[in-house]
């Protein structure tokens, strides 16, 4: 027990002669520059929200102000027309302040209002400039006159070197869709799913709705939307994620993999030094908002980034009837999980982050500990996996005072969570895929109690060095944690390294203490989460398919959006697997707007299913190509609405939440909502390609992620289009569904790219051809 000896800062003993205080310098001096750090990150955080408060301004720009008003206050004219004169005759002063001090004074107050005045000015300005949208549905080569004069004035209103966090106070709000434009955009979509039978009855339900209860729902949307920042957000996940009573592993947790075809390091210990280092690096960044914010690819039109808040220091907490995500300012530690073990791990010495190397060391030790689990624990994280209210009341009942609590809070109040697995993930062959849905699977569910589900990420790091992650959902979504991903990817390869031997870089200091087994006292716990969660993960059907000759470029190539033609891909690939259409998600980012998340972007259109109609029935190229573009055209289309807030899916959701609680059933939204979505989607998107040489090191690439089935009888696809020449495929079903099958539907998918890729080439072919032959022709006319 000597690492709990040298965590307390002083020992008393009483004796016959009084009290015999023994104070720990080490101690005391930790306990100080702790507090230190802890000063420097809140003024830190301090000056962060001024200069965020003043954007577009910056604080340098008030003594200009002042400077300038003094100066023309100097040339014996007054700027402010009367005012600072009345500003002195209501200042409260001393009569010892001379009458030319009471002037500058009045002017200084009056330079500070109006500068107050111009940045309210030009935030309010940049809010509507940055709510129009229009740019978006513009070809690039045929820009807009009010677009190009738009663009330039977001320039100027945008300021310089914005923070994490500066444009916040700027991003317009989501607008709430007219009843009767969201009604028609449903129709829509529902069409070529429907008989001619259900679309008229679906078209009755639609029409009174519209005509009658939705406006009224609609109205308490519109009083929302004046009074929150964001009237979707809150209500989705609190609805969608915190409500849930189900597992929230497989069901709604997601994961990201490593490198696919190089392992930096094969040494565990080493490959989670740099790895946790890294990721406190990126946790440093976020807390003095050195990271830029988010835009959309290839524009400067920001995203919101209040996602980000969230990331570190965050746990999801079981409730009963609802859960709750609780974020704390700060951690210094992680929480470690090896051999059904847990273990806090101190970050920091004397204020300071340890070195790779240190770190290393640490977790060496941890899995050098040969102590055996206390009874109970070795499968605790399994209450986690499984039914989310049997965890509510097994945490009220063992875990709500004494050692239990002290050692749950130790968890829930890490930084983030890591697990030490003895499991070995080799890629290895000509044909790594088998070894790829094993990789997936791990990622996802692991042993169902090995992670700590409830965390916003777990780390997990395989013995031979490996390593992936898992994220929980509610409090985020994919890409906010796929940045930070990829920037521990990049940090952990090319920045910090590892020496011959394959250890982290640098020097340990021997006076680290020892990592804190935590303790527990829980031999009574029964519980079915382990088998409730082993059974959802058995039942999961995992296949990862990475595709290294056919990508982004070639698809450009083709003139055809790359999300465009891998969603009309999905459409004929699923219409060979089950020989109908399927309602289909497309996750769409919301983030344009302030606390936006995402939208629904409903892929089977009536232009895809002709396609791929006339595809499968033999038309011909000609015929097969004007339908395919306009099926293109169409989920593009479809796709941008989905980001300016015209979208469907959320609209009718909250109408739904406020039906709800006027207590009034709708028929039309609650046959909208029991839909099931067959075919869930969704595209992550790599953000930082600059951290990557993709054309000297093109095996340092991830592989992206991917998530679990939504449906009982339907396919989760999550692809990522990486640099010019890579896509990869993450597609997930249930063994228990006879007519889903992982492998077949991922032969399928490849196919249908490979068909969809021979016949724009062969149209395009045809187009040269018929332009060499007019230009043979004209020549055989001069030449007459």
């Amino acid at each position: 027990m000597a690492e709990a000896h040298q965590a307390v800062a002083f020992q008393f003993t009483i004796t016959p002669e009084g009290i015999d205080l023994q104070l720990s310098h080490q101690a005391l001096q930790q306990v100080y520059l702790s507090g230190l750090r802890s000063w420097k990150k809140r003024i830190s955080r301090l000056k962060n929200n001024f200069i965020t408060g003043v954007y577009p301004a910056s604080p340098s720009s008030w003594l200009f102000v002042v400077i300038a008003i003094l100066a023309t206050m100097y040339t014996r004219s007054d700027p402010s027309m009367g005012l600072i004169a009345k500003i002195q005759e209501h200042l409260p002063v001393s009569q010892s302040m001379s009458l030319q001090c009471q002037t500058v004074v009045s002017a200084v107050l009056f330079s500070t209002l109006l500068w107050l005045s111009l940045i309210f000015t030009m935030r309010l300005c940049l809010k509507q400039l940055l709510s129009y949208h229009k740019w978006m549905f513009e070809q690039r080569n045929k820009m807009s006159t009010t677009t190009k004069v738009w663009m330039a004035l977001v320039r100027i209103f945008s300021g310089r070197q914005p923070l994490l966090y500066s444009y916040q106070g700027s991003l317009p709000n989501l607008p709430v869709p007219a009843i009767k434009d969201t009604v028609k955009r449903y129709l829509d979509s529902v069409r070529p799913l429907m008989s001619t039978a259900e679309f008229e009855r679906m078209t009755t339900l639609a029409k009174e709705f519209e005509g009658g209860f939705g406006n009224k729902l609609n109205w308490y949307l519109k009083l929302k939307a004046l009074w929150a920042s964001n009237y979707v957000s809150d209500w989705w996940e609190e609805y969608i994620y915190l409500r849930g009573r189900g597992p929230i592993m497989v069901n709604s947790n997601y994961y990201g993999m490593d490198f696919v075809y190089v392992t930096p390091t094969p040494i565990q210990a080493a490959r989670a030094g740099n790895a946790l280092h890294a990721f406190l690096l990126y946790r440093r960044k976020l807390n003095k908002e050195d990271i830029k914010p988010s835009y959309i690819p290839g524009t400067f039109i920001p995203l919101c980034s209040a996602q980000c808040e969230r990331l570190f220091n965050t746990t999801r907490i079981p409730g009963e009837e609802t859960d709750a995500v609780v974020h704390w300012q700060d951690s210094d530690y992680v929480a470690v999980h090896h051999r059904g073990r847990y273990f806090r791990l101190w970050l920091y010495q004397a204020g300071r982050l340890l070195s790779p190397r240190e770190i290393e060391h640490q977790i060496q030790r941890i899995l050098d500990d040969p102590s055996p689990p206390s009874p109970g624990e070795e499968k605790l994280g399994a209450l986690t996996a499984g039914d989310r209210v049997p965890w509510a009341q097994a945490r009220k009942e063992f875990f709500s005072s004494g050692v239990n609590k002290r050692s749950l809070d130790c968890i829930e109040r890490a930084a983030f969570f890591v697990t030490l697995s003895d499991d070995e993930h080799v890629i290895m062959g000509d044909d790594p895929t088998p070894c790829l849905d094993r990789y997936a699977k791990a990622l996802l569910h692991g042993k169902c109690y090995d992670r700590w589900f409830d965390k916003s990420f777990s780390l997990v790091v395989f013995k031979n060095g490996r390593h992936g992650l898992n994220a929980e959902h509610s409090w985020a979504d994919a890409p906010v944690v796929a940045h930070m991903w990829e920037y521990v990817l990049a940090t952990d390869c090319f920045q910090l390294g590892y020496n011959e031997e394959g250890h982290c870089k640098g020097d340990v200091n021997p006076s680290l203490s020892q990592p804190q087994r935590l303790s527990w006292d829980i031999p009574s716990l029964r519980t079915q989460s382990l088998s409730v969660a082993q059974a959802l993960a058995d039942d999961v059907d995992f296949h990862v398919i990475t595709l290294r000759d056919f990508g982004k470029g070639r698809i450009k190539k083709l003139r055809v959006s790359p999300d465009a033609f891998i969603q009309i891909a999905l459409q004929l690939a699923y219409y060979r697997d089950r020989g109908m259409f399927s309602l289909t998600y497309e996750a769409s980012m919301t983030r344009l707007f302030r606390e936006g998340r995402t939208e629904t972007v409903r892929s089977c259109t009536s232009e895809s299913c002709a396609f791929v109609k006339a595809f499968e029935g033999g038309e011909s190229l000609d015929v097969c190509h004007r339908l395919f573009r306009m099926a293109c055209d169409k989920h593009q289309n479809l796709y941008r609405m989905a980001m300016t807030g015209a979208g469907i899916d959320r609209h009718l959701f909250c109408l739904y939440v406020v039906s709800k609680y006027l207590g009034e059933e709708s028929p039309f939204l609650k046959e909208v909502l029991s839909d099931p979505w067959r075919l869930s989607t969704s595209q992550t998107p790599f953000q930082q390609v600059e951290l990557f040489d993709m054309v000297n090191h093109p095996e340092y690439i991830t592989c992206g992620g991917g998530f679990g089935p939504v449906a009982d009888d339907g396919y989760g696809v999550s692809y990522s289009i990486i640099g010019e020449n890579i896509i990869n495929f993450h597609i997930s079903c249930k063994h228990s569904c006879p007519q889903t099958d992982s492998h077949k539907f991922g032969a399928l998918i490849k196919k249908s790219l490979t068909d969809l890729d021979q016949m724009l080439s062969a149209e395009q072919k045809a187009a040269r051809n018929e332009q060499n032959t007019g230009g043979n022709s004209t020549q055989a006319k001069k030449d007459l």
